[in-house]
């Protein structure tokens, strides 16, 4: 699996890396070199980042439906009760 930015996120991105660049490393680093850093990571971080993601949402959802139980339940045979 390969991650498919949209140009404009992509974009951004370089210009953010070129800018990351000139401010923390003191080297101007063109577009090229840009993408071929981004593709780098999207590459070799991103799938890492992504299947973190995958299961953070997961255990998010566990919570959530392990909460039903306790959100949507009826107690039974509740009319004498009253």
């Amino acid at each position: 699996m390969s991650i498919k930015l949209n140009k404009e996120v992509e974009q951004r991105l370089l210009g953010s890396i070129q800018r990351y660049c000139a401010a923390n490393l003191d080297e101007e680093v063109g577009e090229l070199k840009a993408k071929l850093l981004l593709d780098y990571c999207l590459r070799e971080i991103g799938p890492s980042v992504y299947n973190q993601a995958i299961l953070d949402a997961q255990a998010a959802m566990q919570d959530k439906i392990a909460e039903i139980e306790h959100v949507c339940y009826e107690t039974e045979f509740a009319y004498w009760k009253k």
